[in-house]
């Protein structure tokens, strides 16, 4: 019986060669090809634009720390426990990327492509994406639920990372629908919810991920790998300046056991 073939687009190898993407790697790819780029390269089967390079790489440095997030809190204390593995420490910041940290990314190119998906025709201007904003919005009320990319726990007066991203979108000619609609959310919200949220730095990140045609099912992903490059930093600020241990004894010590009071 014959060997099983697995066809790949992607890489390959040979006794003397690698490929990846069609291309040598040794050649053509090392020292040519700079990471953003051959991330967005893989995802897509494209070879991006320089200016889709740039925006994307912008994503990326967006969301690669925002200091001490649950999830390098967790990687600190995981590579405190198992310092043989690295690996473990990485993997278990990355799980902690859900609804409220990292997620939002995803969620809310999600949720503006589902929105885009209804429209027939795309307003041309921003009375017609503020009037599509101001019944996406009041849906969301109606149905008790939240528009996601809207508010920041921190950034409560706007978070610093949003207009970056949309000039850097604008300068490239990459404004396309998924970033105007998010835009016009945040100039409308207010009409609505009756106060003024700051439109968060993950949720432009999903608008602008998916304005470039990167896949909704892997916009977490995305995330998650610009993620990977912070937690990583986490990792070698914990071996010049280790607080994990403290961190710990700090639980540990307010959280000893005690034992019953016979009189409570």
């Amino acid at each position: 019986m014959a060997d099983p073939v697995y066809e790949t687009a992607l890489g390959a190898s040979t006794k003397d060669t690698i490929t990846l993407l069609g291309q040598d790697l040794a050649e053509d790819v090392m020292g040519t090809v700079g990471f953003g780029e051959l991330a967005f390269w893989l995802a897509t089967q494209r070879r991006p634009a320089n200016g889709e390079t740039r925006v994307f790489e912008a994503v990326l440095a967006a969301l690669a720390d925002h200091g001490f997030t649950p999830t390098a809190i967790v990687t600190r204390l995981t590579y405190l426990s198992a310092p043989d593995s690295v690996q473990g420490a990485l993997a278990a910041g990355l799980l902690g990327g859900g609804s409220r940290f990292l997620g939002v990314t995803e969620d809310c190119g999600r949720f503006l492509h589902a929105v885009l998906s209804e429209v027939d025709t795309l307003p041309v201007d921003d009375e017609g994406w503020d009037a599509l904003a101001l019944e996406t919005v009041e849906k969301a009320r109606a149905a008790k639920e939240f528009v996601p990319g809207l508010g920041h726990h921190v950034h409560k007066d706007g978070d610093p990372r949003t207009p970056r991203l949309f000039a850097i979108a604008d300068e490239e000619g990459l404004r396309g629908p998924h970033l105007q609609l998010f835009a016009a959310i945040g100039r409308v919200h207010p009409r609505v919810l009756g106060k003024t949220l700051p439109l968060n730095g993950a949720g432009v990140c999903g608008a602008a991920l998916a304005d470039l045609g990167l896949p909704l099912e892997l916009l977490r992903g995305f995330a998650l790998l610009a993620r990977t490059a912070g937690l990583i930093g986490q990792l070698a600020e914990e071996l010049r300046h280790p607080v994990a241990n403290d961190i710990f004894l700090s639980v540990d010590l307010n959280n000893r056991s005690v034992p019953p009071d016979p009189h409570a």
